[in-house]
């Protein structure tokens, strides 16, 4: 991306989080699924299947018109996997056509020139890419080795900004796998983050000792990102549960490829209205509801989001507790009571 273009954005961007921080009236971040399907199987991802269509994209234009409506300030397009969709071009368009900022999460294995070059005439301002090791295994094939040519394609075609994830934890089996993918990003130009990532049941496990020093490491490598989530991601790769008001359901809507929304990836059907019946009202409720799912969260995009808010009143009552999976429920408590 070219300077002058990232510097504009970021400008956009503080603009955004002004307006969040004078206002709680309004969305700051949606992820929107157009597509199901992936073209992987990741061990550790509960978010994709085999099967499904992608949404037809007039559908898609009026979920993301709601978005904006509602005073939305970024959209983020996630999957399964969206660069399988067809019209996903056409989708950022509109994204960028309606105001708001257009962001992509990609496996990176459809990162070609043409493609990319699509992108770019589309609008695309941020994407990004978590690689979870050097080599494939049964675990996952989103490797280095596989991907560090779409890697190279990027950092030769990409007007947008591009980030890539190295991640630790989720059953990923060398720990070390992530500074090596952390510094070949850094040396194509990328920005780069740590994500401690949650099982196949989206639950979040402690990092084991030797995951404990490789994070250490990267927290290093990763400056920026640290000093911005360092007091989460901390309990986190600890096991610990962090005290947080999350304002999932107002600041930050999760909207399935049925075009419900819900609390984030992780807890699909809460509280599961259709996003062209979502009013004001339902932000406000979501907005002031404690949800009985924060303490072990792992889901970043929750907490980044929440950051602006943090300060302000309590959130009251327990939310939906009542419908929490029990398995949820136990080892947020047994957790806590471990403290």
């Amino acid at each position: 991306m070219k300077r002058s273009t990232f510097l504009k954005l970021k400008l956009r961007e503080a603009g955004f989080i002004t307006r969040a921080l004078l206002s709680t009236r309004h969305p700051v971040l949606a992820h929107v699924i157009p597509m199901r399907r992936c073209n992987l199987a990741c061990a550790y991802c509960n978010e994709y299947d085999k099967t499904s269509d992608p949404v037809p994209l007039h559908v898609m234009k009026r979920r993301l018109d709601k978005l904006a409506d509602l005073g939305t300030s970024v959209i983020t397009i996630s999957g399964g996997e969206p660069m399988m969709h067809p019209a996903i071009n056409e989708i950022i368009r509109h994204i960028r056509r309606r105001g708001m900022i257009a962001g992509l999460i990609t496996n990176g294995y459809y990162m070609t020139p043409d493609r990319i070059r699509g992108l770019n005439e589309a609008g695309l301002q941020y994407l990004q890419i978590s690689i979870d090791n050097v080599t494939p295994d049964e675990v996952s094939k989103k490797s280095l080795k596989n991907l560090d040519k779409k890697l190279q394609n990027l950092a030769e075609h990409a007007d947008f900004h591009v980030n890539i994830n190295s991640v630790v934890g989720g059953g990923i089996k060398n720990p070390e796998d992530a500074l090596t993918v952390a510094r070949r990003a850094q040396e194509l130009g990328f920005s780069t983050t740590v994500g401690v990532i949650h099982d196949g049941h989206g639950l979040l496990k402690p990092l084991g000792e030797q995951e404990q020093k490789v994070y250490e490491e990267l927290k290093r490598v990763n400056k920026t990102e640290y000093a911005r989530l360092g007091w989460f991601q901390d309990n986190l790769a600890a096991g610990k549960p962090n005290n947080w008001r999350c304002r999932s359901g107002a600041r930050y809507l999760y909207i399935c490829e049925d075009g419900l929304v819900h609390y984030c990836s992780q807890q699909r059907g809460t509280p599961g209205v259709p996003i062209e019946q979502y009013t004001m009202a339902d932000v406000a409720r979501e907005y002031n509801t404690e949800k009985w799912c924060a303490p072990l969260c792992t889901v970043a995009c929750a907490h980044k989001v929440a950051i602006v808010d943090n300060w302000r009143r309590p959130q009251q009552g327990e939310g939906t507790q009542s419908v929490a999976p029990q398995r949820l429920r136990d080892a947020i408590l047994r957790t806590i009571r471990a403290e």
